[in-house]
Formats: C-alpha cells, sequence, structure tokens
C-alpha cells in the first residue's frame, strides 16, 4: 500500500463482443508491451477454442467456471511483531481472487513450451480447459497458496 493512503479501484469497461469485465480483465493481463490488438485477438482466439472443446453455446460461464477452481480463499501475510515476521493466513477478497486467478493462468499459460503449440491463444485455451477439470499449474498454484495457508493457521490470531 502507498503512503498516500489506499490506491482507488479502476473500473474496467466490459469488452466489446462478450460484454463481460471478466474477459476484459484478461485482456488486459495478457496484454504485453502495450499492444492491445493483438492481445484481444488471441483471447478471443482461446475463448472460441474453448466453446469449440466444451461445445457450450455461454462460454462466458464457462470460463468464470475456470477462474472460480483457480481462485484462492485464504493466502498468507507477513506479519511483523517483535522484531519476528510471521506468515498470518488471511481471506481474500473478491477482487483480488479473480487478479490472482488471471494472473496465474496468464503466467502458466506464458511458461507453457511451444511444443505443440502454435499460438498464445492455444497455451491459453489449454491451461483454462485444464481448470475446468481442476488440474494444470494454475490450480496447483491454488492448492499450494492454500496449503501454506493451512500449515500457519497456528498464527491465524495475529491477523489485524
Amino acid at each position: 500500500m502507498s503512503r498516500k493512503g489506499q490506491s482507488k479501484i479502476r473500473a474496467v469497461k466490459p469488452d466489446a463482443v462478450y460484454q463481460s469485465v471478466t474477459v476484459s480483465k484478461l485482456i488486459n493481463y495478457a496484454m504485453r508491451h502495450g499492444k492491445k490488438t493483438a492481445s484481444v485477438k488471441e483471447v478471443y482466439n482461446a475463448i472460441e477454442l474453448l466453446k469449440k472443446e466444451t461445445k457450450t453455446d455461454d462460454v462466458i460461464t464457462t470460463l468464470e467456471q475456470a477462474l472460480d477452481n483457480i481462485k484462492p480463499k485464504v493466502e498468507v501475510r507477513p506479519r511483523r511483531i517483535g522484531g519476528a515476521v510471521y506468515q498470518v493466513p488471511t481471506p481474500v477478497r473478491g477482487n483480488r481472487q479473480l487478479s490472482l486467478a488471471i494472473r496465474w493462468l496468464v503466467t502458466n499459460a506464458r511458461k507453457l513450451s511451444n511444443k505443440g503449440f502454435h499460438s498464445f491463444a492455444e497455451k491459453l485455451n489449454s491451461e483454462l480447459v485444464l481448470a475446468l477439470k481442476n488440474e494444470g499449474a494454475s490450480v496447483a498454484k491454488r492448492a499450494e497458496v492454500e496449503k501454506m495457508a493451512d500449515a500457519n493457521k497456528a498464527f491465524a490470531h495475529l491477523r489485524w
């Protein structure tokens, strides 16, 4: 947090095709070097691939279901007490849950090797399909974060 107080949460406009704020946030996070048009194309291609693979008409609910499987419920935050730093488990707020889920999804999609994939859209689609099945690197990251919080629940009373 900055010293000048809490930062303002900016309102994100829904995307043009699906009228979804979630898709808009995914586009913004997948953007590299300010090239939003390229990001829009890749994310829409990934969503179309997801629609073909899952054979559903309402692909936005499928996308949100995949993101719900990635969203962490609790995380650890460092808390300094008397010279010692404790990892204190705290519940994760809704907007942070979504931003962490999108961040982990895009990061793990980028980490996939290029073997068998021709574009970022295919990698993102692959990670989304794995998240729908509760598998993949993004779901493993969520499990790791929640496992860390569970291991440190002895310090839960230090929450402020």
